[in-house]
């Protein structure tokens, strides 16, 4: 007999784990029921452990953005042609990933206890955050699920384009200057010593590049370790003072005084904020519960802040473009386009444009940023290089013209 795995409820809707050996599947759910046990999901299990997660588990037990992504997508799908149980029974059986299947199992097992989605998406609550439960909550109150669960997974495909746009910007940038540190530090530790052994009888002053060089290398290839070591324990201590809040506050103040920085960090933000905004006042969720669940994903202090002070002044009666204005931090395009909204009763479409804007604006302020910076990078490296060869190059110019003599 084959041997397979279950996931099911007992009476008390505790889940249960394990194996049944039987002929076939069917056979399999007809023993699992004279047990008065609730099948949630069975499947031949040659491979797999006869029970709980897998042996080898590795990583933090929640849904990665990209399955979150296909999952909220796959159930808006199934949501409009079949019960939200078997919808969900369906994703579970087809998810390749086991830590994937274990998660959406457990939301299922929720549903069948009687809660609703929501409530069952708690259980889980590192896959699916606090202001993806409101949204799932709000259309199951309307009677919308799918409906909501597609703008949901419209509004992560936009927020992955966003983040994959920013990676490949930065990855070439990124992979350039770690190349040019390593090649640096190539020829300062191992080249330049080796070149230098052949001037020490020469008797005579090296040039002062030469002399610059060379202590340089001495420093780098006989301390390198306690340098990596400054560099740790400077980088923990910065870490620990930052976990202050007050610090922590004037830090991502200032890093929006930045020049380039601080814009991209504005209008990423303000451009995600718009779009969160946008899908939750479509869905009928009240506006003030969006801002108060977006900004608590908000990582920049400045703009947490600013994000829950505007909370405040809705709430005092305020409009959300005179909060916008009044913290002086967002872009004048969205507080524009936001009070165009609130006027026509449109608020939901016009903070929809903002957002469409704000990131074209982005993805053409960081390409313009970093097709400089690209250039940059390669000039600081070949000054770095051309100032070492000079500095080998100069005392074998020395010793010629001394030969001439």
């Amino acid at each position: 007999m084959t041997q397979f795995d279950y996931v099911a409820l007992d009476v008390a809707g505790r889940e249960k784990r394990g194996r049944v050996p039987a002929a076939n599947i069917e056979e399999a759910r007809q023993r699992l029921i004279a047990k008065k046990l609730y099948v949630v999901s069975v499947g031949e299990g040659a491979e797999r452990p006869a029970a709980g997660a897998p042996l080898l588990s590795i990583g933090p037990r929640r849904l990665n953005a990209k399955q979150l992504t296909l999952f909220t997508r796959q159930l808006a799908t199934l949501a409009r042609v079949s019960p939200l149980e078997e919808s969900l029974r369906t994703i579970a059986r087809q998810t390749e990933s086991e830590k994937a299947r274990t998660l959406i199992g457990a939301v299922h097992g929720g549903v069948l206890e009687g809660r609703s989605l929501a409530e069952a998406m708690q259980r889980e609550e590192k896959s699916f955050p606090q202001l993806y439960r409101a949204m799932v909550s709000a259309g199951e109150g309307a009677g919308s699920l799918p409906v909501i669960l597609d703008r949901l997974a419209d509004l992560q495909e936009r927020q992955a384009q966003v983040r994959a746009k920013l990676f490949a910007a930065l990855a070439y940038p990124i992979v350039l200057a770690i190349v040019a540190m390593f090649v640096v530090g190539a020829l300062m530790i191992y080249v330049v010593p080796k070149v230098v052994e052949q001037f020490d009888t020469v008797g005579q002053q090296l040039p002062l590049l030469t002399r610059i060089v060379i202590a340089l290398s001495n420093v780098l290839a006989g301390w390198w370790w306690l340098i990596l070591l400054v560099a740790g324990g400077m980088a923990f201590l910065s870490w620990r003072l930052l976990q202050d809040p007050a610090r922590r506050l004037a830090f991502d103040r200032a890093l929006l005084r930045l020049p380039v920085i601080g814009r991209l960090i504005r209008d990423l933000h303000a451009a995600r904020l718009a779009r969160t905004l946008a899908t939750m006042v479509a869905s009928r969720l009240p506006l003030i519960d969006g801002l108060t669940l977006s900004a608590r994903t908000v990582h920049n202090r400045a703009l947490r802040q600013a994000s829950e002070e505007m909370v405040e002044a809705i709430r005092g009666g305020g409009s959300l473009s005179a909060g916008l204005r009044r913290t002086a931090l967002f872009p004048p395009l969205l507080v524009y386009l936001t009070a165009s909204g609130e006027s026509s009763g449109q608020l939901d479409a016009m903070l929809e444009r903002a957002a469409d804007y704000l990131e074209r604006e982005f993805d053409s302020f960081t390409a313009a940023a970093l097709a400089m910076l690209e250039p940059a990078i390669i000039v600081i490296m070949g000054v770095i290089v051309a100032a070492i060869v000079l500095s080998i190059l100069l005392p074998i110019l020395q010793l010629e013209s001394l030969a001439g003599v």
